[in-house]
């Protein structure tokens, strides 16, 4: 089976309901649109057109926003009206804050699709990476399965707290995160003149920060080649040196959503390695291409999926159900 087109869709689902809670099944079919029209506007082009220019790809992109924001509207209204605002991501930015005050209807409906994108964009690029090392890391794989099985049986009820004792589980997502970080190249500029090592970064200056190789050094991690997720457990807490590890980039711009992706990409891990063994089907290597444009993913990536404690494949011919991970 393809794993990116099921993985994204059960992500969606996770991310939107994270997010806005009993309104998700409303907005659901609105944010996995909204990702295709993601897809479409980065998608490689051999003609690089000015921002300002409609591209097809550019109204499709504004006709998926107008609709997602055509539907929050009345959730945003209906939510403040009734004095119901729920525990969720919107709930929280219906209610004021001492800093901000309350926030106007128009800067939530602007903010919340890019929010909601980001929920399974990046996770989903993570998740492809993930699959492949356990299809290619057989005996990590069965160590996951084994700490998984103090998950409880709904995947609903899991806890942070169930999340914590996974660590091996965590250690695994970690180490794939420092192999093949999803955001390979991160962008920052200067706001004053500044002196790095022995470089002199006028103020204005555009910084081009590359956690892809910031992640092999092997002045910061032995053996930074081999795929060794004991390396966490060794050292279970996140890198105090800054620029060690840059899976979610770091300082005041670092992702505001990392507890989340952890968690996200450390119950799907576990559940799957839980349930399915994974293998690359027999074919030519690499049975996926690598993509680097936008974020560093494995577009295609096709494997097996065995029922643990069976012989048989877990879907055989047919598309898999969104749920079967």
């Amino acid at each position: 089976m393809e794993i990116l087109p099921l993985v994204r869709s059960v992500l969606a689902e996770v991310g939107v309901r994270y997010l806005f809670s009993e309104d998700a099944p409303a907005l659901l079919p609105f944010a996995r649109q909204l990702f295709v029209a993601r897809e479409v506007l980065v998608r490689p082009t051999r003609w690089v057109r000015p921002g300002w220019v409609p591209t097809p790809a550019r109204r499709f992109r504004t006709r998926q926003q107008v609709a997602f924001t055509n539907a929050l509207q009345p959730i945003v209204r209906r939510r403040r009206s009734s004095g119901q605002l729920g525990n969720d991501v919107l709930g929280q930015m219906l209610r004021p804050s001492c800093r901000y005050g309350l926030l106007s209807e128009g800067v939530i409906l602007d903010t919340l699709p890019g929010i909601t994108v980001a929920t399974f964009e990046t996770p989903s690029r993570a998740v492809g990476w993930i699959l492949l090392h356990l299809a290619r890391h057989p005996r990590a794989a069965d160590r996951i399965a084994d700490e998984a099985a103090l998950l409880p049986a709904d995947a609903a009820a899991t806890t942070s707290t169930h999340l914590e004792r996974l660590q091996y589980t965590r250690a695994v997502v970690r180490e794939v995160l420092r192999l093949h970080p999803p955001s390979w190249l991160l962008t920052r500029r200067a706001p004053r003149r500044t002196q790095l090592a022995d470089y002199t970064i006028d103020a204005g200056s555009t910084v081009l920060v590359c956690p892809y190789t910031a992640h092999r050094d092997a002045r910061e991690h032995p053996e930074p080649d081999r795929f060794r997720p004991e390396r966490w457990l060794d050292d279970p807490c996140p890198p105090a040196k800054p620029g060690v590890f840059l899976a979610f980039g770091t300082g005041p711009h670092s992702c505001e959503g990392a507890a989340l992706a952890m968690a996200m990409l450390t119950a799907l891990t576990a559940h799957t390695a839980h349930r399915y063994h994974l293998s690359e089907p027999p074919g030519p290597e690499p049975g996926y291409r690598v993509t680097t444009f936008e974020g560093l993913a494995t577009p295609g990536l096709h494997l097996r999926a065995t029922v643990r404690g069976r012989g048989r494949p877990a879907f055989g011919d047919r598309p898999p159900q969104c749920g079967a991970l």
